[in-house]
């Protein structure tokens, strides 16, 4: 089987400088690519999450797939296509699943149960330099890693309706978030959390946590970001951030991060969670558990004088704790 057309090496250059697009060009087997669409209407009142991508096993058999977890209602389907209706855009991020069709700007949807078109305005998007094109900064220049990731938007308006199992859901005025993943599996265990659901609009939230298996060994990672109007304050692991606190249990999670300039403090109540198909090695096999009601509330207070520059409190929060965090955790209290 061949899911893709052979292209030059340029065109593998040409995405890896732009993380948004799709990645997999010439990727045959142990690979999966997946783009994670939230929208949340105007109200708060409803939530979902719209996930496209392909995924290839290690003997090459691969499939393309449509997740539709609804937050409020805490279901899940998966929709499973053939791999030859995968189209991703060569010099874009455009990628079409059928009748589906997800980039940037907009989404459309063609499934039993979910269809209606979406469009997007006013984008935030992660700041890209020539050394750092996207979130992981120089790590998406390292090789051999399970997972990389990007951010395409941290937050956006959103305008259009959708048609979900027979029911009418009017989007104008809503919000959404853009990320990806592309590699061949999630981490070992990660805690990632997002929310632009807060009293003053103009404010979005990411954060994760991971242990991240990596040539023989691994390592605890970080990639977090507070967008204030359009500004995104980054906490990552190549800027100079240190992981002060990192706790999670059944019900809460506990973060902490510090750079020279800022400090980041997190604290979510996790709620009852839908399970997610995730990918192991390049198939989606595994299980993972998001929910979207859970709660964070988060302070941002300058490093040296300790003065509080913003706090906030969202109850419409996306949160995912999966694997043994148990790792995360020790090295976390070892830093302490």
């Amino acid at each position: 089987m061949e899911p893709f057309p052979k292209i030059y090496f340029i065109q593998k250059l040409q995405s890896l400088f732009h993380p948004e697009r799709f990645q997999g060009w010439g990727k045959k087997k142990k690979y999966f690519e997946g783009w994670y669409f939230k929208v949340v209407n105007a109200d708060a009142t409803r939530a979902f999450a719209f996930i496209p991508g392909i995924a290839m096993d290690n003997n090459g058999q691969a499939q393309a797939f449509i997740q539709v977890l609804d937050g409020m209602k805490k279901t899940a389907v998966y929709h499973r296509f053939d791999s030859s209706l995968f189209h991703p855009a060569r010099n874009r991020f455009h990628v079409e699943i059928e009748n589906n069709f997800f980039n940037s700007n907009a989404i459309r949807l063609s499934l039993p149960d979910a269809h209606g078109e979406l469009t997007f305005t006013g984008n935030t998007p992660w700041s890209k330099r020539f050394y750092s094109p996207g979130i992981m900064g120089p790590y998406t220049f390292a090789p051999f890693m399970e997972c990389y990731h990007g951010i395409v938007s941290m937050d956006h308006s959103i305008q259009g309706s959708l048609c979900i199992k027979g029911e009418t859901i009017n989007m104008d005025g809503g919000r959404g978030y853009i990320e990806k993943d592309w590699g061949h599996s999630f981490p070992s265990a990660y805690i990632w959390m997002q929310s632009n659901h807060f009293s003053v609009p103009g404010i979005s939230l990411k954060s994760s946590v991971a242990n991240i298996p990596w040539m023989g060994s691994s390592f605890v990672g970080f990639i977090a970001g507070l967008s204030l109007h359009g500004k995104i304050i980054p906490f990552t692991t190549y800027n100079g951030t240190k992981l002060l606190k990192c706790f999670a249990d059944q019900e809460q999670v506990d973060i902490v991060l510090r750079n020279k300039k800022y400090t980041l403090e997190l604290h979510a109540k996790r709620d009852h969670a839908t399970a997610l198909a995730s990918p192991i090695s390049g198939m989606m096999d595994g299980r993972i558990e998001e929910s979207m009601t859970a709660e964070i509330h988060f302070s941002l207070t300058e490093t040296q004088t300790r003065n509080t520059i913003v706090q906030d409190y969202s109850h419409r929060a996306a949160i995912e704790v999966a694997g043994n965090v148990d790792s995360i955790l020790l090295i976390s209290n070892q830093l302490q």
